[in-house]
């Protein structure tokens, strides 16, 4: 099976700069004139909180104001939360970068925006193949033409989402129209989900009136009303149920002022979402026993707070770390709101969170600003016996940059030592283009994107793209995948600078060969090596040819054109190549040595 391919378009250097908008600080615009009576204490100038009785025009000012800022600020400094109150309004909300729309109820019914809560792409010539960095939670949406329009690509999640009416997930003309991923969890959508474009699209405990459309790699796991299993034509992967998971905790505010960070509980076997039959299982935790950390806020300030028992919320902005945030209690929750992104300056780890149960790290953005991180994320230190099945640790929302922004390097983006942990979405990137002097093969050197050697993992929206070594290395037992997307890096100057022991390239997808059970459903490869310079990779995914080591609808892409090169096989040995302009591979099991196509 062939489609027309999405591509990527590749800005790079002053070609980025130049589409960037040159701005102020948003204190001198019209969304900051928020009164200070509406905004909770100490979540600072940028947590912009609506409530009804400040007036529909008043608030659409403001949302305008922000979306001036950020609908194409692609790498610029600002951060956004918008953040409303349980209560209705009519105002249209446009989402741009980094700017994280949020309903403060503890159902999503509670907040009910008549209107649109849309990513669109005109920005960038109707192609919303760049549309990362940002996020939509708790709301239920009341388009007045009965479409929603959600058209993004990576790190771009919606949640807790009740739509009543239809979605649709590409842009709007004129132009392209192309996107290239997205992740929907939670969510009830009324009437119809249309793919159109989309490359790949995971959706996780949903609930549709129906969904139509497909390209490479649809993925549905527990989601009620999605399309029957049929890879790969159309290229549709159905899980019926999720095996286990919890969903993210999310602020909420009560009649009286007082916000609490809600924190659902696990769930197991499970399909649809946690509010359909009400208030969804889980616990509130007072704010007042976060943390609430502001930008320029050190690493000892948090780490003395995270010591003393609090948990943390980090407000929106840029956090420049010389020394990892270190979580050791269990039960710990960090909260990142409005993109919150945390920079290595001196070559240090980010986070460190030790091998103990249930922590939480979710919606926070991870960037290299120097060279030398060994891992910019790490979960335990070293093999553990330890078991967390009963209350494991959980990543939602965690995205990694190298490149882009700043220049810098990693030897690992995310590092699992401990067991039972689940990750659910994550953008794990190496940039392919951003601003000028931050993005070369050793301008932003970066080996493994994800490396697990915990046991019994399970990871939901795993995407990883272009690191110069395995994008993804699996050494744990029982580890399980439900979506993987990946590109191969775009920059491989020579094949001798991309290999190892004889092998052309790297696997995206390798699973250690001493193991024994490891499952995977809905993984996507692409290459698009754009300096013609004839590279291949021999293989998109290296697994232990064991009977327990089960790969199940898989397939590879080729991008580039004549002259670029390509991938030779699927998994291991196996497979049709794909090379030298556009080309499609699909496998339907890759299991003991036995390929299905």
């Amino acid at each position: 099976m062939s489609v027309t391919p999405p591509r990527r378009t590749v800005l790079r250097g002053a070609a980025v700069a130049a589409a960037l908008p040159v701005v102020g600080a948003l204190s001198s615009g019209a969304a900051h004139a928020a009164p200070e009576s509406r905004r909770p204490s100490g979540l600072g100038a940028n947590f912009l909180v609506f409530d009804p009785s400040m007036g529909d025009a008043v608030i659409q000012a403001q949302v305008d104001a922000v979306f001036k800022i950020q609908e194409s600020n692609q790498f610029g400094t600002e951060r956004h939360v918008l953040a409303f109150k349980p209560g209705t309004y009519n105002v249209d909300v446009n989402v741009g970068f980094y700017t994280h729309v949020l309903g403060l109820g503890e159902s999503p019914d509670d907040v009910v925006i008549h209107g649109h809560v849309t990513a669109d792409a005109q920005w960038f010539e109707g192609n919303g193949t760049q549309n990362f960095w940002r996020a939509a939670e708790n709301l239920c949406i009341v388009p007045p033409d009965g479409l929603e329009r959600w058209a993004v690509s990576q790190a771009a999640p919606m949640r807790r989402t009740h739509v009543k009416g239809d979605l649709t997930l590409w842009p709007s003309p004129p132009g392209n129209r192309w996107s290239s991923g997205g992740f929907l969890a939670d969510s009830l959508v009324d009437g119809q989900v249309e793919s159109g474009s989309q490359q790949q699209w995971l959706s996780r405990n949903d609930t549709f009136g129906n969904w139509t459309g497909s390209n490479w790699n649809m993925v549905f796991v527990g989601t009620q009303g999605a399309p029957a299993q049929s890879f790969p034509t159309p290229p549709m992967t159905t899980v019926e149920r999720t095996p286990v998971v919890r969903e993210k905790p999310f602020l909420t505010v009560d009649a009286h002022g007082s916000y609490q960070v809600f924190v659902p509980a696990l769930r197991r076997n499970s399909t649809g979402t946690t509010w359909a039959a009400g208030k969804a299982a889980g616990h509130s935790v007072p704010l007042s026993r976060f943390h609430v950390a502001r930008p320029g806020d050190s690493a000892e300030t948090i780490n003395r707070a995270l010591s003393r028992g609090q948990h943390l919320l980090l407000t929106p902005g840029i956090y420049r770390l010389s020394d990892p945030l270190r979580v050791s209690r269990p039960g710990t929750v960090v909260l990142g709101v409005g993109l919150a992104t945390l920079q290595a300056v001196d070559g240090n780890s980010l986070i460190e969170v030790d091998d103990v149960d249930d922590v939480t790290v979710a919606g926070v953005l991870l960037e290299t600003a120097s060279a030398g991180s060994r891992v910019l994320l790490s979960v335990g230190d070293g093999r553990s016996r330890r078991d967390h099945s009963a209350r494991p640790t959980v990543l939602f929302d965690v995205f990694v940059r190298v490149g882009g922004f700043v220049p810098g390097g990693t030897e690992t983006g995310i590092r699992i030592d401990s067991n039972d942990v689940i990750v659910d979405h994550v953008w794990i990137w190496r940039a392919d283009h951003g601003l000028d002097g931050s993005v070369g093969w050793a301008v932003n050197p970066a080996g493994t994107g994800l490396l697990v050697n915990g046991d019994r993992v399970t990871v939901y929206g795993l995407f990883v793209e272009h690191f110069q070594k395995y994008e993804v290395h699996w050494k744990g037992e029982h580890g399980r995948t439900y979506f993987f997307q990946n590109e191969h890096p775009y920059d491989v100057p020579t094949q001798s600078a991309w290999g190892h022991g004889g092998t052309r390239g790297y696997a995206a997808y390798k699973v250690a060969d001493s193991v024994r059970d490891h499952r995977a459903w809905g993984l996507g490869s692409y290459c698009f090596f754009n300096l013609q310079a004839d590279i291949y990779t021999d293989r998109a995914y290296e697994v232990p040819d064991a009977p327990g080591v089960v790969l199940t609808d898989l397939m590879t892409v080729c991008l580039n054109g004549p002259g670029g090169g390509g991938i030779l096989h699927c998994a291991n040995n196996s497979g049709d190549p794909v090379q030298n302009g556009f080309g499609t591979y699909f496998m339907k099991q890759y299991s003991n040595g036995v390929a299905t196509a």
